[in-house]
C-alpha cells in the first residue's frame, strides 16, 4: 500500500516539476484557474462543467507528456537530431491542437451567456 502512495509522491512531483520549468505550463494553470472563475461567475450546467474540466485536463495533461517527451529525447542526444526535433514539433503540435480547441470549447460554453450580459 505504501508503495501505491509512493506513485502519488512522485506524480505530484511531476507536475511541480512541469510548473517550475515550463512556461507553458504556467500559462495553462493561469488560463484554466480564469475559465474556473468565470464559469463559476457565469453559473454554467452540470454538464458544461464536465466538459470544461475534461477540456482542461486533457490541455494540462498534453502538456506534461509533452514536457516528458522532451526530458527524454534531451537524455537520448544533446545535438541537433531532426527526428528528435520532429518528436518534439509533433508533441508540441498535439499540446496546441487541444488548446486552440480548448479555446473554441470555452467560446461555445461562455460566449452566448457573455453576449447576453455585454451586448444584448
Amino acid at each position: 500500500m505504501q508503495k501505491f502512495f509512493r506513485g502519488f509522491v512522485y506524480a505530484w512531483q511531476g507536475i511541480v516539476y512541469a510548473l517550475q520549468t515550463q512556461l507553458n505550463m504556467r500559462v495553462h494553470l493561469v488560463v484554466s484557474i480564469a475559465a474556473i472563475t468565470l464559469s463559476i461567475w457565469l453559473g454554467i450546467s452540470r454538464i458544461e462543467w464536465m466538459l470544461l474540466l475534461m477540456t482542461l485536463a486533457q490541455v494540462i495533461s498534453l502538456e506534461i507528456v509533452n514536457t516528458a517527451l522532451e526530458v527524454s529525447l534531451d537524455l537520448i542526444s544533446k545535438e541537433h537530431n531532426p527526428w528528435i526535433g520532429r518528436a518534439k514539433d509533433l508533441a508540441a503540435g498535439a499540446v496546441l491542437v487541444s488548446a486552440v480547441f480548448a479555446i473554441g470549447v470555452g467560446f461555445l460554453l461562455w460566449g452566448p451567456r457573455l453576449w447576453q450580459i455585454f451586448v444584448a
